[in-house]
């Protein structure tokens, strides 16, 4: 006859299980560990001894608010010799005594969160259980550890934006280790509407990451629940913060829990998909930020994006538009829904652009069913496909109300763009996305997507070409040329109008005002000729144009007098930032106290006023932002001049760690820049 054990009290032993489940970072004040790995408990019997075959324990794991073993969310087991690692079990691995060690496993798909575990009828724990993407059983094993230090531990990274032509890297604070930052992601779950309706079921979907990060998707966002983020992309911030002002997601997490779970306002796309990235990296999904250059927004899935302008070549507003950029994140993990081969990175996008299922989200659909031209594979692959493969058709709307087709070479998916593994530099993974423009692959992915669209328009060759370039000293306070380059590719002379303009634009596309125009009404072109016309952009006129995004668009519009064919070229260019320097004075220890010596120079042609430096950095600055205005007498930083700030910070845990600075003025705003700094022990 078993005997139970008498259990008088218990040890989690938080610190050891913490450092081998790879969650110290989170703290070592309470349990939290990975499916599918064991974990010890010491045990301290009030009475009697462990005698093995003999002594009983009956252990009863839960989760979420209605436990049910149908849904995989309560499991009962009891002691084994050994430890099984292939669902939840219990051994004792200590000689026979008073004092045991008891090892316990979770299944390596048992759902995610918070669970309580009793022991017996006198002893009872609670622990956090997250994924693991170190164990071969679950879902999310990743077998890299290089990958894995960089996707799942690393709470800083660099997401690209600009342009295709001149990338531009952001340092962005993850943060998921930092003080209450999981216990936030864990709510995030806890306020989706699945839940909200049946808490049973949702808490068991759990087990599956494909459920999470779609459920991470729709929630990022606030558009049909109460999610973390609300976006705004025109007509200012008033009520909110500027998307350029945030250095990392710890904020934008904390304000939303300590808000009562109202949207933070506001987000644009790097910044949803940053949060959703310190989320999923918080759950132990390996995650990571992705860039996606002239990114087509497809409204009805025909992928092609009808695209107007007026005579001058300006845009015309639509629905359907190309982003200079657009970020989303991919997941690690496998399809086990899906035929064989889909395996590995999923892409999902928390921007709420288009609905899925009634819901606003998107994915997560396998980065390889793109490639391939799977469109029926779920989820949302249509639109993700666009994204990187749409066709532009681009139409006049004349004054008259009349329409023509405009020829013009608009390529969409371009240097799609990832943080690299261990280093800052950019990895280019356009080839995980699309096959080489223009190969047989590609030809019959397009064939496969019914997009044959795009091959009429490969096999399309204009006798007119026009092309814009841009001189050197396009940085930020400058005057510079841009130049239009025609070229006459027939047999014949040509006349033609040209009409050459620029604007200030936004990343996802909306119009500003003018920053330099010139319509020039007879160029004249020999046979195989080439002219170069030059347009002067001026930073009296550019500067008070400007978005936080330092984008122009430029456009260049040829009329061909004898086909009445009009050719379009345009091109966004980014206008450079200062650099920021940073300077670490004294040697970095962790929990001793050091400064970082912060520079900017003024490009711009006029005073700066109001300058504030502001620094933030995982287990650098203690989870929060240290600001530091620079100080002097008129408070004005001359043209040339340096401002110069010293903050302090105290780095809580040695390793490498990123220090994130931002620099705002009257002038010059959201400027980022970053140190990377190795803190010793």
């Amino acid at each position: 006859m078993s005997e139970a054990l008498d259990i008088e009290r218990l040890d989690l032993e938080c610190e050891y299980n913490n450092v081998e489940h790879r969650t110290d970072l989170n703290g070592i004040d309470r349990l939290i560990v990975r499916r599918g790995q064991r974990f010890s408990i010491r045990l301290y019997l009030r009475s009697g001894s462990y005698q093995p075959g003999v002594s009983a324990l009956d252990c009863v794991a839960e989760t979420g608010p209605q436990p049910s073993e149908q849904y995989g969310t309560r499991a009962a087991f009891g002691l084994t010799a050994d430890v099984n690692t292939s669902c939840w079990s219990a051994a004792i691995t200590s000689p026979p005594g008073d004092t045991l060690a008891l090892s316990i496993c979770s299944a390596p798909d048992a759902p995610i969160g918070r669970y309580s575990l009793s022991l017996g009828q006198s002893a009872r724990i609670e622990f956090v259980l997250l994924f693991n993407p170190w164990c071969p059983g679950d879902a999310v094993y990743m077998d890299n550890e290089r990958s894995l230090e960089e996707y799942v531990l690393s709470q800083d990274g660099i997401i690209f934006r600009g342009t295709y032509k001149y990338p531009v890297p952001l340092p962005w604070n993850f943060g998921q280790f930092e003080s209450g930052i999981l216990d936030i992601c864990l709510r995030t779950l806890d306020m989706n509407p699945k839940y909200l309706r049946n808490p049973g079921k949702d808490c068991s979907g759990r087990r599956n990451p494909i459920y999470v990060t779609r459920v991470l998707s729709a929630m990022i966002n606030c558009n049909d629940d109460k999610g973390v983020l609300l976006g705004k992309w025109t007509d200012g911030y008033e009520g909110g913060i500027s998307p350029m002002f945030w250095r990392g997601s710890v904020e934008i997490l904390r304000n939303w829990d300590t808000q009562a779970c109202q949207p933070v306002r506001y987000g644009q796309c790097w910044v949803f998909a940053a949060v959703a990235c310190t989320v999923s990296r918080a759950l132990g999904i390996p995650c990571r930020v992705i860039t996606n250059f002239a990114s087509a927004h497809d409204t009805n899935n025909n992928l092609v994006i009808e695209r107007y302008i007026n005579e001058n070549g300006d845009l015309v507003q639509s629905r359907e538009m190309i982003w200079n950029y657009h970020c989303w994140v991919e997941s690690w993990m496998t399809r086990p829904d899906l035929k064989s081969g889909f395996n590995g990175w999923q892409a999902s996008d928390p921007t709420p652009q288009e609905k899925s299922d009634g819901v606003y989200c998107c994915g997560p659909v396998p980065v390889k069913a793109i490639k391939e031209g799977e469109l029926l594979l779920k989820y949302d692959a249509p639109f993700v496909f666009a994204e990187v493969n749409a066709d532009v058709n681009t139409v006049m709307q004349k004054k008259d109300g009349s329409t023509s087709r405009v020829n013009t070479t608009t390529f969409v998916g371009q240097k799609i763009s990832t943080k690299s593994v261990g280093s800052d530099v950019r990895e280019d993974i356009t080839n995980l996305y699309k096959y080489p423009e223009g190969s047989d692959e590609e030809r019959e992915v397009f064939e496969k997507a019914s997009h044959r669209n795009k091959l009429l328009q490969q096999q399309q060759n204009q006798g007119l070409h026009i092309t814009i370039k841009v001189g050197t000293d396009a940085r930020k306070g400058c005057d510079f040329d841009v130049f239009a380059v025609v070229t006459n590719n027939t047999h014949s002379e040509k006349k033609c109008r040209l009409v050459f303009g620029s604007c200030a634009v936004s990343y996802s596309g909306y119009v500003g005002g003018n920053c330099g125009f010139k319509d020039l009404l007879n160029v004249e072109l020999a046979p195989g000729g080439e002219r170069k016309v030059p347009l002067r952009l001026n930073y009296s006129k550019y500067g008070g144009q400007l978005t936080d995004d330092s984008l122009i668009r430029l456009a260049a519009l040829l009329f061909d007098y004898s086909t009445r064919e009009p050719v379009l070229a345009v091109r966004n260019i980014v206008l450079t930032d200062p650099e920021i320097k940073v300077r670490i004075l004294g040697e970095p220890k962790q929990n001793r106290r050091l400064a970082a010596e912060i520079t900017l120079q003024n490009p711009l042609p006029e005073p700066l006023q109001d300058c504030c430096f502001s620094i933030e950095g995982a287990n650098l600055t203690g989870g929060h932002v240290i600001s530091q205005r620079f100080a002097k007498l008129d408070s004005c930083v001359a043209p040339g001049e340096d401002a110069k700030v010293k903050i302090y910070f105290t780095p809580t845990h040695s390793g490498m760690r990123k220090l994130v600075v931002d620099f705002d003025s009257n002038k010059l705003c959201h400027i980022k820049g970053f140190r990377n700094v190795i803190i010793g022990k």
